[in-house]
């Protein structure tokens, strides 16, 4: 590791299996009765079509939320090799930030955390450096904490030169990056990459960031503009994703015009009492599991034994089972120290039933047609 910027690694974080941590749990605090959300009468008027009774929607009815509402972080995480030969995700957890980095001052609001995951390919290098590195090049950029975006789209470009410039690390090793910085209640994801960020948000998953696959069609258009090409969904026939953070072997050199880009996107939510859980997993989850069921199945074990770590660990099993054929890591990040609340739909007047899963994934589609 060269220049000296590699910070000790945050406590908590663990290259395989569970996580601990930072802090220690959270004490447990009383919430008030918590209603189920409600989205819109789009769904009532969407019943009709399924022939249901709008008393079976009372799950998402609209809620009021507690005026000084504060979310509690933990996390748990679990990763494991699955079929390849070598292991070269990373991944970081951090609960409680202000405590971790010492951070007071203006624009600082406790509660925060920092989470990350880290997908390397080539070599385990690229991935390595980001993960010991890259919450220190956020939080030493002079835009942070006023700017976190600007914060964390220098941080991520800083690390991608670094590696260029490194001696010691291989320069043509790769990592894709996805990060989720919190403070109060404003939760922000950056995404450089196929990773993916996913809200459990009372039973219905809300994705957070979009896969950055070359054939997809805004990167599609993007790699083309700048003189790239994507043959059998590779980028210029190499490279299965269209962002990420080294692969020097594919740049040129620094400043130069390049369709594999390290700047991140970003996505930014308000947390509400509505907001459960955060699923963070590098891509060998996503290609044999869907955000829904992901959801579903982490909600369910949590109202079981309210274990993050757990939770994560059984989504790497489930991912094993189905077959995954690429390292698996997960992270799980709950925001109460409770657990889920059970959902009661009434059964009354009911003419044809519909899933759980299948309702939430209705609501989604009828939202993401806002």
């Amino acid at each position: 590791m060269s220049g000296g910027v590699e910070p000790e690694t945050p406590p908590g974080s663990s290259r395989n299996g569970g996580t601990t941590p930072v802090g220690g749990k959270p004490p447990r605090h009383h919430l008030t009765s918590i209603r189920h959300c409600a989205s819109s009468a789009r769904i009532a008027a969407a019943s009709a079509e399924f022939e249901l009774d709008s008393g079976t929607l009372s799950l998402i009815s609209p809620t009021d939320m507690r005026p000084g509402f504060l979310p509690v972080f933990r996390s748990g995480s679990y990763a494991d090799i699955g079929p390849k030969s070598y292991m070269e995700d990373e991944h970081v957890c951090v609960d409680n930030l202000v405590e971790h980095l010492g951070l007071r001052g203006p624009g600082i609001h406790a509660p925060g955390a920092f989470y990350g995951v880290f997908d390397g390919h080539g070599g385990t290098d690229a991935a390595c450096f980001v993960r010991k590195n890259i919450l220190k090049f956020i939080t030493e950029d002079c835009h942070f904490p006023n700017s976190m975006e600007k914060a964390i789209r220098s941080a991520f470009v800083k690390a991608d030169h670094a590696i260029a410039d490194s001696h010691s690390l291989d320069r043509n090793s790769g990592t894709t990056a996805l990060t989720v910085l919190i403070f109060g209640r404003t939760l922000l994801v950056a995404n450089a990459g196929d990773c993916r960020a996913v809200l459990g948000k009372r039973g219905r998953a809300v994705e957070l960031s979009r896969d950055h696959k070359p054939s997809c069609t805004v990167e599609r258009v993007r790699i083309e503009n700048l003189g790239g090409t994507v043959f059998d969904g590779y980028l210029n026939g190499q490279l299965a994703v269209a962002r990420a953070i080294g692969d020097w072997h594919m740049k040129g050199s620094k400043g130069s015009i390049c369709p594999l880009t390290p700047e991140p996107e970003f996505r930014e939510v308000r947390l509400t009492e509505e907001d459960e859980f955060l699923i963070i997993g590098c891509d060998g989850l996503w290609d044999v599991m869907s955000s829904q069921f992901a959801v579903s199945m982490v909600r369910k074990e949590l109202m079981a034994h309210n274990d993050p770590q757990q939770c994560s660990q059984e989504l790497v099993q489930e991912a094993l089972r189905r077959d995954c054929c690429d390292n698996l890591t997960v992270v799980v990040v709950c925001f109460s120290a409770d657990p889920p609340p059970q959902i009661e739909i009434p059964r009354f007047r009911v003419r044809r039933s519909i899933s759980m899963e299948g309702l939430h994934t209705l609501k989604g589609a009828l939202d993401s047609n806002v």
